[in-house]
């Protein structure tokens, strides 16, 4: 009895250290997926950071332009070329 109590014993130890170590793995393969996501989102938000940049330095010709259109709508007096 008590040799079949130290084998199961030491059947649960194994299959304890196997789950344990599993479990180890997967989170080290979860955090490699997490990290690798992070470097996708960083490089995505890089590249919108630039076209961002681009779009603002459209919009500040294209908001000059509307001005010197304004303003040469609202002259009067005609001396504006």
């Amino acid at each position: 009895m008590r040799g079949l109590a130290v084998a199961v014993g030491c059947l649960l130890l194994v299959g304890g250290i196997t789950v344990v170590a599993i479990a180890d793995q997967e989170r080290l393969e979860s955090i490699a997926a997490v990290k690798a996501e992070i470097v996708r989102i960083e490089r995505a938000l890089e590249m919108t950071r630039s076209d961002n940049r681009e779009l603002a330095a459209q919009l500040t010709a294209l908001r000059s332009q509307l001005a010197e259109q304004d303003a040469q709508i609202a002259d009067t007096t005609g001396f504006l070329p």
